[in-house]
Parts: C-alpha cells; sequence; structure tokens
C-alpha cells in the first residue's frame, strides 16, 4: 500500500472549503483524471477516472463525514483500491488548511513504476492547487451537504 500526502492553504472559510468538498459530481473541474463522480446516495458515489490512458469505474463510500472537519472514504468494488480522507483546518476566519491523505495499491507494472517516480503525490498536489484555483475564484461554494457519517 501507498500513500500521499499534500497540504495547502485556501484562502476561504473553512465552512466554504468543506462544503464544496461534499460536492463530489464538481471534482471533473478540478481533479485532472476524473471523467465524471455521480452521486448515487448520501454516502455512495460512482466514479469514472482516465489516468495515464488507464480507465476506471468503481465506486466509492463516505465511512466518516464531520462538518467542517473531514470527510473520510474507501472504495467498494470496481477496479481501483483506495482509501483517503481530507481534513479542513481553520488558520483564521477566511484561510483554511486543506489536508488531503490518499493511501492506495498500485496494480500492475505501470502504476508500480508511475508510484515509484512520485506520478500520485503530483498528481494529489496538482488537484489541490485546482481545487484552490477553484474556490478562491468561486469565492461560495457550488453546494454543501452538512450531514454527519
Amino acid at each position: 500500500m501507498s500513500q500521499a500526502k499534500e497540504s495547502i492553504e485556501v484562502d476561504v472559510p473553512v465552512t466554504t472549503a468543506y462544503n464544496q468538498w461534499t460536492q463530489f459530481e464538481s471534482f471533473p473541474e478540478f481533479m485532472e483524471g476524473v471523467e465524471r463522480i455521480e452521486q448515487r446516495g448520501d454516502t455512495l458515489t460512482h466514479w469514472v477516472t482516465n489516468v495515464a490512458g488507464i480507465r476506471r469505474e468503481f465506486d466509492a463510500e463516505i465511512i466518516e463525514q464531520i462538518p467542517d472537519t473531514k470527510v473520510a472514504w474507501v472504495t467498494v468494488g470496481g477496479q481501483s483500491e483506495q482509501s483517503g480522507l481530507v481534513t479542513f483546518r481553520p488558520i483564521d476566519r477566511s484561510l483554511t488548511e486543506v489536508t488531503l491523505v490518499m493511501d492506495f495499491d498500485p496494480e500492475g507494472l505501470a502504476e508500480s513504476v508511475g508510484d515509484k517516480l512520485g506520478f500520485v503525490d503530483r498528481q494529489v498536489k496538482g488537484d489541490l492547487k485546482r481545487f484552490k484555483y477553484f474556490i478562491e475564484n468561486r469565492g461560495i461554494e457550488t453546494g454543501a451537504w452538512r450531514g454527519t457519517v
């Protein structure tokens, strides 16, 4: 099992950053390689990804969610084994630290080599930078789900 971990400061209040992160169907707007996400229930999403020519479909279940604090998930079924955690820490009233940790199991030679070369680390870092740009330029979230899991 491999792990990627990155943090970034976003210039929005913690509630705005958290609320946007709960809008999974907007992820393709800032996550490279994510073609589509369908929200299938409060805790279940269906993902379609295409990373480096490898197309995958899988479901992810939210296993823990605390408003303005964190969202944790694990994949169920499908072609990808991963889990993750994103946390939100207010630095001040209008600045939030977002930290994303992903645990994943590379499949095959190409993914193993990509992992060793830091491909996933760079992708997570890039996704967080694009999230920062996305939410800071909007200034407000596209929606919110404030439930607790």
